[in-house]
């Protein structure tokens, strides 16, 4: 295996750890679990934002901020 090849493999298993991270934490805003408080301030998640984006574990300001889920909440 050549460093590209190597490099490829590498970015696809980072990938796919990013979207099965991604799925749990949707499960977990699915089922309630940590699903109402900012991971990052500790403020509420408004109910608002909640219904809208079910796997959101920040809130709108540090979302903005671009502090939320790795960059990748919400796509």
């Amino acid at each position: 295996m050549n460093i590209g090849e190597r490099e490829i493999e590498l970015a696809e298993q980072r990938v796919a750890q990013e979207r099965e991270a991604a799925i749990a934490r949707a499960r977990a805003a699915l089922s309630g679990v940590g699903a109402s408080d900012c991971r990052i301030c500790g403020e509420p998640i408004p109910p608002a934002r909640r219904a809208a984006l079910p796997s959101a574990t920040t809130c709108i300001d540090c979302a903005s901020n671009g502090a939320s889920n790795g960059a990748s909440e919400g796509r």
